[in-house]
């Protein structure tokens, strides 16, 4: 329990303290990155769910990211707690699907369907782990990318936890076509995509495959086809 509540909500020490039990840390957390549960049912929603459920399902996502977030690992909240409400709201879609299908069942099933559907806490944590894994593993890829392609893909993908940033504005940014940012980015896809850096991503996705592999090779091989056509030209 935080005693003094000084505390800056924008450092580490705040996500330590709310994990820590601090009620107040918590919901100064949740006010603060609140903004986040909007941005993400603005671009997920299709009217599968009623709007009121799933930004009760986003907040759920949010309340989850604040808990499980390790400030240290060098990611941003935002990117993390962003694919933590996405997850969850897309799970409250699958979940209201699944029981549309099954409306004509009896009670008793309807019933059984919906206790199945309770959340496993063993379950949750075990994603919001296999979540920040990934995360971090992503960021330290891209981490390793030249600039200006770095800053590309960090930018174009929203992997700082802001909204991705189209490629006509890159090309202003740096002062050049949005075609030629094209270029970088998957000049940069095509050296992410190569084993040295893909591997650990790979075996966390369940994407450590012979055939996975020979996809992304099959996709390096194209683009490096189609530059070497426009440079013929």
């Amino acid at each position: 329990m935080c005693i003094v509540h000084s505390l800056d909500v924008a450092s580490p020490a705040a996500f330590l303290c709310a994990q820590g039990g601090c009620e107040a840390c918590l919901e100064a957390l949740l006010n603060r990155h609140e903004r986040l549960v909007h941005s993400v049912l603005r671009r997920q929603w299709r009217g599968d769910v009623a709007c009121a459920d799933l930004l009760q399902e986003g907040r759920i996502g949010l309340w989850q990211a604040v808990m499980h977030f390790d400030p240290h690992r060098g990611l941003a909240f935002s990117t993390y707690a962003w694919h933590a409400i996405e997850r969850r709201m897309w799970r409250a879609v699958r979940v209201a699907r699944r029981q549309w299908r099954r409306r004509p069942n009896s009670s008793r099933s309807e019933s059984a369907s919906a206790q199945s559907e309770l959340p496993n806490p063993l379950r949750i944590a075990e994603d919001a782990l296999w979540w920040e894994a990934v995360c971090a593993t992503l960021a330290e890829m891209v981490s390793h990318l030249p600039e200006p392609w770095h800053e590309v893909v960090v930018a174009f993908y929203g992997l700082d936890g802001g909204p991705p940033t189209t490629l006509a504005a890159l090309g202003r940014r740096y002062g050049v076509t949005g075609e030629m940012v094209r270029v970088w980015r998957n000049d940069a896809l095509v050296q992410l995509r190569m084993p040295l850096y893909s591997a650990r991503l790979r075996q966390l996705c369940g994407q450590n495959t012979r055939t996975a592999y020979a996809r992304a090779r099959a996709l390096n091989r194209a683009w490096l086809a189609r530059r070497r056509r426009r440079k013929g030209r």
